[in-house]
């Protein structure tokens, strides 16, 4: 397994710690590839992530956002003493999925359903960073000074 060592990088840039870490943890991630997912994009602030979860039920399942960070766990019960396998071939164990948020994302909605847990998010930009239209008002003429005839 190759990991980057970022240290060199501490030494030249300043603030770019917090980016360093995340690409740190990205490669982490990436060796564990249980369980597998898609992350879609389905509009243009809005994406699904989407999590082969087979075999888990809705409360084994734990999702959770903090400070910009998706986690998706699952605990599975044991339950190996009533049941005995000649193959077991499903990976049913337990997993934490992490994913980075890019600011102003939320989770808008959490399905389950055969099979793949369906995470939708959304960007949802605060009204003060959003685009807005300036009116362009013009001065108003003085009206002509009484006594004054217009020419």
């Amino acid at each position: 397994m190759r990991t980057i060592d970022f240290s060199p990088l501490y030494r030249s840039v300043v603030g770019f710690d917090r980016l360093a870490s995340l690409l740190e943890t990205a490669s982490a991630d990436a060796a564990a590839g249980y369980p597998p997912y898609n992350i879609e994009r389905t509009d243009e602030n809005a994406y699904r992530v989407e999590i082969a979860v087979a075999g888990f039920r809705p409360e084994e399942l734990n999702i959770e956002v903090k400070e910009n960070l998706l986690t998706v766990q699952g605990r599975k019960a044991a339950n190996d003493d009533q049941r005995r396998f000649l193959h077991r071939g499903l990976a049913e164990r337990n997993f934490e999925r992490r994913f980075q948020l890019a600011d102003y994302v939320v989770v808008t909605e959490a399905k389950l359903a055969d099979g793949l847990l369906s995470i939708s998010l959304k960007r949802e930009l605060p009204e003060a960073l959003k685009p807005r239209q300036i009116e362009i008002t013009t001065s108003v003429q003085p009206d002509l000074i009484e006594g004054e005839k217009a020419a």
